[in-house]
């Protein structure tokens, strides 16, 4: 487990407008490098997911958050100073763009996979919560063939929907 958050985490590249061809080689090799970890970590946090491992890969958060915030930084740095390291390093700024490209679609998987074990998991808790709330019923009547009035008693299990 990483102890930086991600806000605390230095970042595998400087934040200067690069001034130098090895400089702008230097950012853009650094933020395919970020993709790439952050790539490695998401196609096993979807395999786990995939595999019902959830509670190990809920353990994947920590160095996630991390490499999310890095990539995140890098693409708004490349966005900021894209004509200096255009006009730098054009190669690398071509390869950081394609990699790029490829990294949405992987992106997008996992987020679907993801938002399905959410739904999943949402629906059994929903499940289970109203079948303990049914045994708890009654299921006599009383006099005049009302239901009895018994003390209330905690029922079923809470939902927190806003995860």
């Amino acid at each position: 487990m990483n102890a930086h958050t991600p806000e605390t985490a230095a970042l595998p590249f400087s934040t200067a407008r690069p001034t130098s061809r090895s400089e702008a080689e230097s950012f853009c090799l650094a933020v395919c490098h970020t993709m790439e970890k952050l790539l490695e970590l998401i196609e096993k946090e979807t395999d786990m997911v995939r595999e019902g491992q959830l509670r190990a890969a809920g353990e994947l958060q920590p160095e996630k958050a991390v490499l999310v915030h890095h990539y995140t930084q890098g693409v708004l740095f490349a966005k900021e100073h894209s004509v200096a390291l255009g006009n730098l390093a054009p190669a690398a700024v071509q390869s950081l763009r394609r990699q790029h490209a490829e990294f949405q679609p992987v992106l997008r998987i996992n987020l679907a996979v993801l938002s399905t074990a959410r739904e999943v998991a949402s629906t059994v808790v929903t499940t289970v919560a109203q079948a303990v709330g049914a045994r708890q019923r009654t299921t006599t009547y009383g006099p005049g063939g009302a239901s009895p009035h018994a003390p209330r008693i905690a029922e079923g299990i809470a939902v927190n929907r806003s995860l």
